[in-house]
């Protein structure tokens, strides 16, 4: 006769170096339910709107992540600039573009890293590693930073990208293109990965829908929606469709995050090419009144910022749903049924940020 017991995963473990805990009921080796245990590194930076102006909120925004920092202080000062009516410059808008799109790339390059240490393929996870360490050194180049940025701020950006600076930039992505696909190939044709990923860990289309999954997960499971789509900075300017794969299994999330890294070298690419001349910020005036509701695309999927402003300098309120805060009951879904063994892996598939999650 099987027998139940519970099994502690987390908050700290070898494989997962973010604190979250499942306590995870197990029948022999078959996770029969995993229930789930957040808020080990609370920090209450949605009540600092009270006490930041308004303006400076931007750099506690940019810290609640910073893997995401660039489009958490982006999102947030779009949501800022739609209360106070502010027009920011087109030249700005492509700014931002290019760097959410490196966030993106440093960011799944990052994520493909820890998987492979997931598997034990210590080599895999240096290479990636080292690839991501050329997109930070693009990063740290045109905005000062290498994993929070600095370079959003309300009405526009704080720096500016020179031309010989980008078509640097964008010669290293293309030759950087070969070596991504030489090592990205790794997890999309190695027999060991495939053997622990096809299969296993299986979101359904009705599943992903019904529990509010966001980004990669969501579009793994073959729903076809993006964010970027609804045409914020200069997304409504570029051509690109979302990256949309439809077995639900860990294989699908990580053949997703890996076709999303060329999808972002390419709209850098077009981003590059179509940079208007102009300003890059305009002049603030005034204080913020009314409310407003912001979505943006951030590489583990959608963000939600909400904010309500009542004329002075403090805000009166911001709410931050993050992408992985909405993954949860879609990780929680996938590990029943599971083998214990591929427990640290499918929490890894969902990419998830703890940070993030807890504001």
């Amino acid at each position: 006769m099987s027998k139940r017991t519970i099994i502690p995963f987390g908050p700290q473990h070898p494989v997962l170096p973010e604190p979250i805990h499942l306590d995870l009921v197990v029948e022999d080796e078959k996770v029969i339910e995993a229930i789930p245990s957040i808020g080990f590194i609370h920090r209450g930076l949605e009540k600092l709107v009270e006490k930041k102006d308004f303006i400076d909120y931007v750099y506690v925004a940019e810290r609640i992540c910073g893997i995401c920092s660039a489009i958490h202080g982006q999102t947030y000062c779009q949501a800022v600039e739609e209360v106070m009516n502010i027009a920011v410059p087109e030249r700005a808008l492509y700014l931002r573009t290019i760097w959410g799109e490196l966030s993106r790339v440093h960011s799944h390059l990052l994520w493909l890293g820890l998987m492979a240490d997931g598997f034990g393929f210590e080599a895999l996870f240096m290479h990636c590693w080292r690839l991501r360490e050329t997109v930070l050194d693009m990063i740290e180049e045109t905005t000062g930073g290498r994993v929070i940025f600095g370079s959003c701020k309300v009405g526009g950006v704080r720096k500016d990208i020179d031309k010989p600076t980008l078509e640097r930039i964008v010669a290293k992505l293309n030759g950087m293109e070969k070596e991504i696909k030489e090592v990205t190939d790794v997890f999309i044709v190695d027999r060991s990965v495939k053997h622990r990923t096809v299969g296993v860990g299986v979101l359904s289309k009705q599943d992903a829908y019904e529990l509010g999954a966001v980004g990669p997960t969501m579009r793994a499971s073959g729903i076809n929606q993006d964010m970027r789509k609804l045409g914020y900075a200069a997304y409504k300017q570029l051509k690109f469709e979302p990256i949309v794969e439809t077995a639900g299994d860990s294989y699908s999330r990580c053949v997703v995050r890996i076709k999303e890294i060329f999808q972002s070298i390419d709209l850098i690419r077009q981003a590059a090419v179509q940079l208007p001349e102009g300003p890059i910020d305009v002049k603030v005036t005034g204080t913020p009144s009314g409310e407003f509701f912001a979505r943006t695309e951030q590489p583990r999927g959608e963000v939600i910022y909400y904010l309500k402003a009542n004329g002075t300098r403090f805000l009166q309120r911001l709410r931050v749903r993050t992408p992985t805060f909405a993954n949860i009951p879609a990780l929680v879904k996938l590990l029943q049924g599971c083998e214990l063994a591929d427990v640290p892996i499918l929490a890894l598939t969902i990419d998830p940020c703890i940070s993030c999650t807890e504001r």
